[in-house]
């Protein structure tokens, strides 16, 4: 592949990304700008530009997966050699290299989980804290840690912070010293130390030190508005005053906070490196128009230094829906109709996401989709390939491979020794028993598509085992379920945020300024996560028939169509007893003058109930027109109008620009688009009917 390949393709600022090969370089990317595009484009035009080579990059992401899909991209752009790791994973790797070397012995052992010894570290000092407790002073641990507080320096550490730890601060002071004591003493890291010890381990030993940067020249870090002090510790040693540096992140996506995260790293880059080549990407390709306004005046009202306001790319889809319910049964049983609704139009349910701002309320959520049909995963639970029936079935297809014979069919195959583990023909009905076998649907699936391409068991299995340790899971058929935080770096065709409350969002002990503002960046997270459709709902009350006391997230303001928060107070009137109410611009019924509620009603111009007269002939015309479109745009059909949207234009035959405009959700860059052929078909149409 020629240099100038990898640049094909790029629009002009992931283009100057990409041609940026020397550091240090700042990508501000706003959400779905293609960064990882831009960047993994860079490195390849520096690799195949000479610049570097391969196998002195060291790629640095936050998880597990987006690890892997550097790596994989970068494969397909001919550079295979690579690294792309955690920080964790890279320096875990060193750290065991050379941990025989310059201490002696075995390298310590690696604890996933703070929780065992916190339980010792409880009976040590005599205290007994419940589970959740432990969890939360476990949070606070690894907090001190990423910020570079020990023990004795907790307490003060954590007034100036404002946070408020789940016991008294002298007890959390306690048990973070026990639980250091035996860490140490049992000879284990967690993953802060396994940071710390590297960098200690560099700075002590200059010939450590030596080796890894001779290794290592070229650096990149993605999501840098997440890196913490202790990171940006490891990065500093890795680098050694080297500047061949690329950090890539959005500021607007600033969501971590509470774990030591801070974004002061990547807004103050270009102090730290006056010489630093400084590159913006505003062009949003995942999301539509009517999504990314939404997004954009979302932070229009925040005190967010150094927002990127997102350009779309995409073409106009549906409007943001807002909708007001009585409670949360009432919310969640309204939205598991909507999803429903999406799925019987062509909506995949894989590409559906429910998200809530923390993970108690997905109860509600699981029991209203399993009522209405719709099968559901939960993010956040298990990893896909250590749930204990993908683990099985691994084994299973492992030991199968080694005795297939050369002409054994994969997916037959699979199929079978799926089938022995509970993969049956028709999907159960819910709970444990429908995950299960969506997981067991997933793995039969891939090996479909793979035996489509002409793969075997064993190339099945390679891929696996690939995808487990890149935690690159197969795509389950589901709705998801998360919170706000574990969606971030996600995106579906359609989402629904729900609770949209104050006290949930922002939730309720954020009270500095600072809190606020992250809490309203975590909203904007969740509204760029979707690409298509976006639903955003709230309850009155927690219970059927309870006290309608709460509000709308301060952050809807003048989103939504109805009165700020300032203009709202207790005594104002009670919404209505309908089980839920769209908020939006009153509209009236053409035919009988009722103001409509319903969003599909509100586009049609009339009530569902209320006779239509249209010509079904310019419907059918206007349908294979829309087709016709959307396989030439390459978008799906809804993209170009809503099968709403098309009722209301062949009831309204609009042959004006005024007509069309009126129609509730097409605005001015539909009109542009589709306008003059709209036009044509409602003028055939008319001129049919003269005819006859």
């Amino acid at each position: 592949m020629d240099p100038d390949d990898v640049l094909a393709g790029l629009d002009p600022e992931q283009r100057a990304v990409a041609e940026a090969v020397r550091g240090p370089v700042c990508v501000l990317a706003g959400a779905g700008t293609g960064k990882t595009r831009a960047i993994t484009h860079r490195i390849a035009h520096a690799v195949r530009s000479g610049v570097v080579d391969a196998q002195s990059v060291l790629a640095v992401t936050f998880t597990t997966r987006a690890a892997g899909e550097l790596r994989q991209r970068l494969r397909g752009l001919g550079t295979p050699g690579v690294q792309a790791r955690t920080f964790h994973a890279a320096a875990l790797r060193q750290l065991t290299y050379f941990w025989p070397r310059v201490i002696g012995g075995d390298p310590p052992k690696v604890i996933e989980s703070k929780l065992p010894l916190l339980i010792d570290a409880c009976r040590l000092i005599r205290k007994n804290p419940d589970r959740s407790e432990l969890r939360d002073i476990a949070s606070e641990i690894e907090w001190a840690k990423a910020t570079q507080i020990g023990p004795e320096d907790y307490a003060e550490a954590a007034r100036k912070a404002g946070r408020t730890p789940p016991v008294p601060a002298e007890e959390v002071f306690r048990l973070y010293d026990a639980y250091e004591t035996l860490r140490r003493d049992r000879h284990l890291v967690d993953f802060e130390t396994i940071l710390e010890l590297t960098a200690a381990v560099m700075t002590e030993h200059r010939e450590v030190a030596a080796q890894i940067r001779q290794q290592y020249r070229y650096f990149v870090v993605d999501e840098y508005q997440d890196v913490n002090p202790l990171q940006k510790l490891l990065l500093d040693t890795w680098l050694g005053g080297r500047d061949d540096l690329c950090v890539v992140g959005d500021p607007n996506q600033t969501i971590y906070s509470f774990t030591g995260a801070t974004p002061r790293y990547l807004t103050g880059f270009p102090v730290e490196h006056p010489a630093a080549t400084v590159i913006r990407l505003v062009r949003d390709y995942r999301s539509t128009p009517q999504v990314v306004s939404l997004a954009n005046r979302l932070l229009d009202r925040s005190r967010t230094p150094h927002k990127l306001a997102l350009i779309a790319q995409r073409p106009d889809g549906p409007e943001p829906v807002f909708t007001e319910y009585d409670d949360e049964q009432a919310e969640a049983e309204g939205v598991a109709r909507a999803v429903r609704k999406l799925a019987d139009g062509g909506v995949p349910t894989r590409e559906i996401a429910v998200l809530f701002r923390v993970n108690a309320q997905s109860e509600a959520y699981e029991q209203a989709l399993t009522n209405a049909g719709v099968p559901y995963l939960l993010r956040g639970a298990d990893r896909f390939f250590e749930r204990p029936e993908v683990r099985h079935a691994v084994v299973l297809l492992r030991g199968a491979a080694r005795s297939a014979a050369q002409d054994d069919e994969l997916a037959p195959t699979v199929h079978h020794i799926l089938a022995g583990i509970g993969l049956t023909p028709q999907a159960p009905g819910g709970g444990r028993a429908r995950e299960k076998w969506e997981s067991l649907k997933a793995l039969a699936d891939l090996a479909e598509d793979m035996a489509a391409e002409g793969a075997g068991l064993a190339a099945f299995v390679t891929e696996l085992e690939r995808r487990a340790s890149e935690q690159h899971a197969p795509p389950v058929e589901g709705v998801t379920l998360a919170s706000l935080h574990a969606a971030k770096g996600l995106e579906w065709d359609a989402v629904f945020l729900v609770g949209v409350t104050d006290g949930m969002m922002p939730i309720i002990y954020a009270e500095t300024p600072e809190q606020i503002e992250e809490e309203r960046r975590l909203l904007y997270v969740g509204v760029t996560r979707a690409r298509a459709h976006l639903a955003l709902s709230w309850a009155l009350a927690r219970s059927p028939g309870g006290r309608r006391s709460r509000k709308p997230s301060r952050f809807l303001d003048g989103l939504t169509g109805r009165p700020a928060a300032a203009s709202r107070t207790s005594s104002s009137p009670s919404p209505s007893t309908t089980e839920r109410r769209q908020v939006a611009a009153p509209v009236s019924c053409r035919i009988c003058g009722k103001t409509l509620a319903v969003a599909a009603e509100q586009k049609l111009g009339r009530c569902a109930t209320c006779p239509a007269d249209y010509d079904e002939a310019l419907l059918e015309s206007l349908k294979a027109w829309r087709a016709a479109v959307a396989k030439e745009t390459k978008v799906p059909v809804y993209v170009v109008f809503t099968d709403v949207t098309l009722q209301a234009i062949a009831e309204r035959a609009p042959v004006c620009e005024r007509d069309l405009l009126a129609i509730t959700g097409i605005g001015r860059v539909k009109l542009d688009r589709y306008g003059e052929a709209v036009f044509a078909l409602c003028r055939a149409a008319a001129d049919r009917t003269e005819d006859v």
